[in-house]
């Protein structure tokens, strides 16, 4: 008994440790992916812009980002390697079609966050 409390001791560090790290915390769409939509998104694909015309993707809403564009979902919630929208900003593509297109690339840390909310299920939260 002393033995499995002197693990679970031991391990409680760890586990604190990795829940206050980043990775780990719990990714929103409201607080943390809309304004990286609205920052890099938005002036393209809103009902109108250049990027709403070529491919009918809009990014409004929750539901009109998961809906994706004309050709399908861009969100595989829980894949962000199967997300198009997550190898589009992260460069994971041909550079005439990364995003933001024709702009600087966004941050590294907006690419994680918009990554870890993928992993995380891309929840409406």
């Amino acid at each position: 008994m002393k033995r499995i409390m002197k693990s679970a001791m031991l391990g409680l560090p760890v586990i604190l440790l990795l829940t206050g790290c980043g990775k780990y915390a719990t990714v929103s769409y409201e607080k943390d992916i809309k304004p990286i939509i609205n920052k890099h998104c938005v002036e393209c694909h809103l009902k109108g812009g250049k990027g709403n015309v070529a491919s009918g993707f809009l990014v409004e809403s929750y539901d009109s980002l998961m809906k994706g564009t004309k050709f399908g979902p861009v969100i595989v919630a829980g894949d962000p390697l199967s997300s198009s929208l997550y190898r589009l900003v992260a460069g994971e593509v041909d550079k005439s079609i990364q995003m933001p297109h024709g702009k600087a690339p966004i941050s590294t840390k907006e690419i994680s966050t918009i990554e870890r909310w993928i992993e995380q299920g891309a929840k409406n939260n």
